[in-house]
């Protein structure tokens, strides 16, 4: 029926050694692998099939889904012997293909790009989830879909298609040990032995796909070894790298909290709220000349403005706290409890105004800064179709980094105070 590239054999097969079916199937590495012509392909085969199938083809939006996956497993069934073909019926608006009792159907974690309500219904009678660019998907995503899945119709397969994430992400974390690849900043990926029972990985990069790839394309591939060697050696060869992709702040350092405590400078402070899904972050700032200090001092969800105001007291917070202006409600609740506390001055575009002010300056953070610490790793500029970072952050991993904004953003100004501070006397 499909010609099949051979080293996606495990991915139609299981796992040989074990005589099981995997639950989890990785096939991570550089670009044009084939990954989605294959995961493509192995979505129509059981289509077809006389056994339970039920599968979802996904990506973080559901948007997305159309233009990608999707049109992929439209193909397949294009490239089909129109006889077999004819036994598929396709509702494009629905992004749904059936046959017999089988079902294909394009999901999204979220519906939207800006829609961060909406969660992805249980998929309990589904057997298959094939997640495309699924470094997108949160940990906390993940696992809810992954519990989700609980038919005993058909043996659960998760696959993940992904390029590589950087070395902190969740699932190179959960899944991997990494080893030196003789390249600085970039590692090699190897399924840790505790996951082998019930994972596969399968890594490519264009060389395992080479017969389909055209000699221009190839040729501007290995450019980027000396034009963009970062590119190369993550999106080409499909190593893991030191940090995200289009990370938005690459070269804060850390210093001693001994250090920072010894700095005379004035101190002010960034708060952003957050309840049950997001922290709340409170971060202490100094700066002098061209450097900014930063101390992490509060991140935890769950937190209600009371008892903000109570973990502030006991953090000894005394200066000026600049906010989310999005929240009056909480800044006023707060200023009830004798904090000087104001709403951060906004203005044009000032998400990037405050990165690029920020980029001005050396940074330098508390070495007990742990999400901090974490944010740099995450925090990251949206990319375009083609990998390539652009100059619209991911509204994501940024709670610190926000709060840190609206510390500087007050007390630099590079724009006029939104409002008068509250202080209740």
């Amino acid at each position: 029926m499909f010609d099949v590239n051979k080293i996606y054999k495990p991915l139609f097969v299981g796992n040989a050694a074990s005589g099981k079916r995997p639950r989890y199937i990785i096939m991570m590495g550089g670009r044009s692998a084939g990954r989605s012509h294959a995961a493509s392909q192995y979505a129509l085969i059981n289509l077809l099939s006389a056994t339970y199938f039920r599968c979802a083809i996904m990506r973080f939006v559901l948007n997305d889904v159309r233009h990608s996956i999707w049109q992929e497993a439209v193909d397949r069934r294009d490239e089909l012997d129109d006889e077999i073909a004819a036994r598929v019926s396709v509702t494009e608006n629905q992004m749904k293909m059936q046959c017999g009792g089988n079902t294909i159907v394009g999901k999204g974690f979220r519906r939207s790009t800006n829609d961060q309500k909406s969660k992805l219904k249980s998929l309990a009678n589904f057997n298959c989830v094939i997640i495309e660019e699924a470094d997108e998907v949160a940990e906390e995503d993940f696992i809810q879909l992954d519990d989700s899945l609980r038919t005993v119709k058909g043996d659960v397969t998760i696959v993940l298609l992904l390029n590589p994430p950087h070395r902190k992400h969740w699932i190179i974390r959960r899944w991997f040990n990494l080893t030196k690849s003789g390249v600085d900043g970039f590692y090699k990926a190897d399924l840790k032995d505790s996951e082998k029972r019930d994972t596969i990985y399968i890594h490519g990069t264009y060389e395992s796909n080479r017969q389909n790839i055209a000699d221009k394309t190839i040729d501007n591939f290995e450019r980027y070894k000396t034009r963009n060697p970062s590119h190369y050696y993550s999106m080409i060869k499909g190593l893991v790298s030191e940090g995200a992709r289009g990370r938005v702040f690459t070269d804060w350092q850390t210093i001693s909290v001994a250090e920072y405590e010894a700095l005379e400078y004035e101190r002010f402070y960034g708060l952003d709220f957050g309840f049950s899904n997001d922290p709340t972050a409170l971060v202490e700032v100094m700066r002098h000349n061209e450097r900014i200090y930063v101390r992490q001092l509060l991140y935890e969800t769950g937190l209600t403005n009371a008892r903000i105001a109570k973990r502030m007291e006991e953090l000894g917070v005394n200066g000026l706290i600049f906010a989310d202006a999005s929240e009056p409600k909480s800044i006023a609740e707060i200023a009830e409890y004798n904090f000087d506390i104001s709403a951060a001055p906004k203005g044009n575009d000032s998400i990037r105004t405050g990165i690029d002010y920020i980029h001005d300056h050396e940074v330098y953070y508390t070495e007990d800064s742990d999400d901090i610490a974490d944010e740099l790793q995450e925090y990251k500029w949206a990319l375009d179709r083609n990998k390539e970072p652009t100059n619209t952050p991911v509204d994501a991993h940024n709670h610190a980094m926000d709060a840190i904004r609206y510390a500087l953003a007050g007390r630099k100004s590079w724009v006029q105070p939104a409002e008068p501070r509250i202080r209740l006397m």
